[in-house]
């Protein structure tokens, strides 16, 4: 379906014989895969009778080579999916097998994308980004401590750069516009935290959908935001490249040196807060981040930190 996808992707309209030529197979094929196209990728396409098929709205999709003209400098290898169920799942696999890191895995959709907490992370077809980065991490958990606040700091001005307002952090995991998310944070990791491991960095970004009856929260996304077609092959390349810088600083440096900028950025600073664990639930004042990345909550009067996957955070119902 991509080699046809790809001939569509411009949103003109395609004789069903020119298409059929181009793919080798019968204008009777042709038909069944866009049959299949509009049934499994949710894609609509016009049918009209002396002018052939065409998308109702172009496609941008990844595209290895376009991703190497927008970079600049050293890339990392990428392996880029029609269809995957995630591509944090991907990246795991691919480092079990020995696939030497880094190395990036992107999708044009996922059949079971992850959020925190065991969370589906909404995936349609070529609308957004679906982003795992694998990284081989030795020296200990000196290495990992804050690496997820890190990674949302270069989303954040990876998103700026594309010129997006009013963008903040939500600890520990989320990237928010005008208070409604539009990128979740998964890391996941493997092997011995204390020697070595792979760690992934998953990202996903709302970046064209402009609608959705899954998502069960407040969000946003590039596109509903600049209100343009953003091209995801540049956002993969810019997002790369921010993600070298920051990976690198944390790497000489540890968290510490993102401390204070991370704080400038969280939304939620100085707000009343509720932080949930299970059924569990912890109010308090945000104060800030720790030189781990666990998140500073004032207590009736006395500060302490908290750190962990399982953890939410919320606004207070009287802040």
């Amino acid at each position: 379906m991509l080699k046809l996808l790809n001939l569509l992707k411009d949103g003109r309209f395609h004789s069903g014989e020119a298409l059929g030529a181009a793919l080798g197979v019968s204008r009777s094929a042709v038909w069944k895969q866009l049959q299949h196209i509009e049934s499994d990728l949710n894609l609509t396409i016009h049918k009209v009778r002396g002018r052939g098929y065409q998308l109702s709205t172009p496609l941008n999709l990844l595209d290895s080579a376009a991703i190497a003209e927008f970079a600049l400098g050293d890339q990392w290898p990428v392996f880029i999916h029609e269809s995957i169920d995630s591509t944090n799942a991907e990246g795991l696999r691919l480092a079990a097998d020995g696939q030497a890191a880094p190395f990036l895995v992107l999708a044009e959709r996922q059949s079971a994308g992850r959020g925190r907490r065991g969370r589906q992370w909404i995936s349609p077809f070529a609308e957004n980004l679906y982003y795992s980065l694998v990284l081989r991490v030795e020296g200990g958990m000196r290495q990992l401590e804050g690496l997820s606040l890190v990674v949302g700091l270069a989303v954040m001005r990876s998103l700026q750069a594309f010129g997006l307002k009013d963008v903040g952090l939500k600890w520990p995991n989320d990237v928010l516009v005008n208070g409604r998310k539009i990128t979740g944070i998964l890391l996941e990791l493997v092997g011995d935290p204390a020697d070595v491991c792979h760690v992934v960095l998953g990202i996903g970004i709302n970046v064209n959908m402009l609608s959705s009856e899954q998502i069960d929260q407040q969000w946003t996304s590039m596109r509903g935001e600049v209100g343009r077609v953003i091209d995801r092959n540049h956002l993969v390349a810019l997002l790369s490249q921010q993600l070298q810088h920051e990976l690198a600083r944390h790497r000489r440096y540890g968290f510490a040196a993102f401390q204070e900028e991370w704080e400038q950025a969280h939304l939620w600073q100085g707000q009343k807060v509720s932080l949930v664990a299970g059924t569990t639930r912890i109010d308090g004042i945000a104060r800030g981040v720790d030189g781990q990345g666990g998140l500073r909550l004032e207590i009736d009067g006395v500060e302490k930190s908290f750190s962990g996957g399982e953890l939410s955070l919320r606004l207070r119902n009287d802040s």
